[in-house]
């Protein structure tokens, strides 16, 4: 074999070589791509239940305010009745 040939030989083992670490390569940041789209989803999914949860609380601090000011009036009545009777 020629010298010519044997470096012809060797800069196409060298492209084959860096094609396969490019497509390696390019695997991984197609893996990578599907994990960072799947933790977007997750997100995406947190935030909502997040809200949902923000939205929940905020129902049952009314409905605890509302029930505050019922035992408030409740306790008046009966400081009131019991103010009568002594």
């Amino acid at each position: 074999m020629s010298q010519s040939d044997q470096v012809i030989q060797k800069i196409g083992e060298t492209v084959l070589a860096g094609t396969e670490t490019i497509n390696r390569l390019a695997e991984r940041v197609d893996a990578i791509a599907q994990q960072t789209q799947q933790q977007g989803y997750q997100i995406f999914a947190l935030t909502d239940a997040i809200q949902a949860l923000v939205e929940n609380q905020d129902r049952s601090l009314a409905r605890l305010d509302q029930l505050t000011e019922t035992l408030r009036g409740l306790a008046y009545v009966l400081e009131q009745q019991q103010a009568k009777n002594n």
